[in-house]
């Protein structure tokens, strides 16, 4: 069932009730408080900017994830690493802006484009409001942002939104850079949404969604 979300009420239904695809819930607006609520409980919006007047929240009852410690480095990853390592470089959370534009600008000529200036937006505010990081990988010779991925950060889960590689491997540098990080400060979760055979190769599977939530946030049910 698809629910219709009061535009003067803070409120989700429960995402339990919604559609096979995770789709349970249409309306509201892209405000830091509402998702802030609904990344709190597993809630994302998802929808195509030109095709869609209304937000479209999304809450897949099986949710993809990456645990750090169970990130896989390929044997070509490895040896790419070896042969690179002088030359790529990442941080965090230095160039939020440039990372989500490059997602963007990326995809934004494909049928059912998602990041469009309103997401750009809502998700920019919550980076100044330290809700949204950014992983940036650079080119040491160049000084270029050649890849990176940006998320919302919830408690130890990173919720991660997209990602963009201008060179080959450039997006897997930045999740294993994240998984890492995240290994040494005490993260436990990287949500990846929804599968894709990228990520699957990296460690990702399938965990419920209320395995999710006693990770995500033990205390607060919708």
């Amino acid at each position: 069932m698809i629910y219709r979300i009061p535009d003067n009420r803070l409120v989700f239904p429960d995402p339990r009730l919604g559609d096979p695809d995770g789709l349970f819930a249409v309306g509201g607006d892209l405000s830091v408080d509402r998702l802030l609520l609904a990344y709190s409980n597993g809630i994302f919006p998802w929808y195509s900017f030109r095709d869609q007047k209304e937000i479209l929240w999304y809450c897949p009852m099986q949710r993809f994830v990456i645990f750090p410690d169970e990130i896989h480095v390929s044997h070509s990853m490895r040896t790419f690493f070896n042969k690179k390592a002088n030359r790529y470089e990442c941080s965090i959370d230095e160039n939020f802006e440039g990372v989500i534009h490059n997602c963007s600008q990326l995809r934004i000529d494909e049928p059912g484009a998602w990041l469009g200036e309103e997401m750009i937006n809502a998700y920019t505010e919550l980076h100044r409001q330290g809700l949204a990081h950014s992983v940036e990988v650079w080119d040491n010779e160049t000084d270029q942002l050649v890849g990176g991925l940006y998320g919302i950060g919830i408690g130890t889960v990173f919720i991660g939104e997209s990602m963009f590689s201008l060179i080959p491997n450039g997006s897997k540098i930045a999740l294993i850079h994240l998984a890492r990080f995240m290994q040494q400060n005490g993260g436990q979760l990287i949500d990846c949404q929804l599968e894709t055979p990228h990520l699957k190769s990296m460690g990702g599977r399938f965990i419920s969604y209320d395995e999710y939530m006693k990770i995500i946030n033990p205390d607060i049910q919708i």
